[in-house]
């Protein structure tokens, strides 16, 4: 999958437009975003990306006295591997339970899920709020013996987990070959092997029956785009849970899911970001 890489300068630089600004850059298909000294880098998938609605929202911008300006061109084709060799990430220690960590370091004795993810290109090491809030969710559930469905897998940290709490069954996808490749990986590293991933988009779920759990850490466009399929996706005593948008965007994400039978049983914030647990509602 090719990405097209924003470098937005706001002027003057005001962290409150900054954080309003990737916000809204959603709308338009930028999915992840990087900060700088003067505003940030956003990178876009370029089948998704839409310059006209980008334009709009900062035409339409609503602080006074801010002026945004951007630049596009195509994210570099970097050696990723090599990238990650050289700044990795942090260890976390997740709701005292789970450590995620990389082969770099050392297991943490008194967790009890231990995983290590060695992310390549691919999006979520349980660093990022929505990975963790989605994990918190997991860890309080009984998954033994269920299936899952990983909507846009990234690493594979969230099917990983599933897994190794009891999971029998986990099927992954994502667009992007290079999370497929980097999911496969980290499956090796924990021995996971009651895991399968694919490359490909919500078309996949098809004839793959339902699910006892159907898990998405997608940002909100994409969400409110796959949520029918989810539903399909979902067997009738299932649950859904969702992440990857921020806390604004819950009720717009609840909303769509009413008209397709589902409830929200649980929300959970951190950092402006937002996490759902959505049911089939009882009748």
């Amino acid at each position: 999958m090719k990405y097209l890489e924003l470098e937005f300068t706001i002027n003057p630089y005001n962290r409150d437009a900054a954080d309003l600004l990737t916000a809204l850059a959603a709308d338009a298909g930028l999915e992840s975003f990087v900060d700088t000294p003067q505003g940030f880098k956003g990178y876009a998938q370029k089948d998704v990306f839409d310059p006209q609605a980008l334009d709009a929202i900062i035409e339409a911008f609503p602080m006074e006295g801010i002026a945004v300006t951007y630049q596009v061109a195509d994210a570099e084709d970097k050696n990723w591997n090599e990238e990650w060799e050289r700044n990795g990430f942090e260890p976390i220690l997740i709701a005292g339970d789970i450590f995620v960590h990389s082969t770099r370091h050392a297991p943490l004795p008194t967790a009890e899920y231990d995983i290590t993810i060695n992310p390549r290109q691919a999006f979520g090491t349980g660093t990022h709020q929505t990975t963790g809030m989605i994990l918190e969710i997991l860890l309080g559930m009984n998954l033994e013996g269920r299936t899952v469905a990983d909507a846009g897998c990234g690493t594979g940290i969230l099917g990983i987990f599933c897994v190794l709490k009891g999971a029998e069954h986990v099927f992954g996808y994502d667009v992007d070959n290079w999370s497929v490749e980097n999911t496969k990986e980290n499956m090796r590293l924990n021995g996971v092997s009651q895991m399968e991933v694919v490359e490909g988009n919500s078309a996949v779920l098809q004839g793959k029956g339902t699910f006892d759990i159907v898990l998405a850490n997608i940002n909100r466009n994409i969400l409110l785009a796959d949520l029918p399929a989810f539903r399909s996706a979902l067997s009738p005593q299932g649950k859904l849970i969702l992440s990857g948008f921020y806390t604004e965007d819950s009720p717009l994400l609840i909303g769509k899911a009413e008209t397709l039978g589902l409830a929200c049983t649980r929300q959970t914030e951190k950092d402006g970001w937002a996490a759902l647990l959505l049911e089939p509602r009882r009748s």
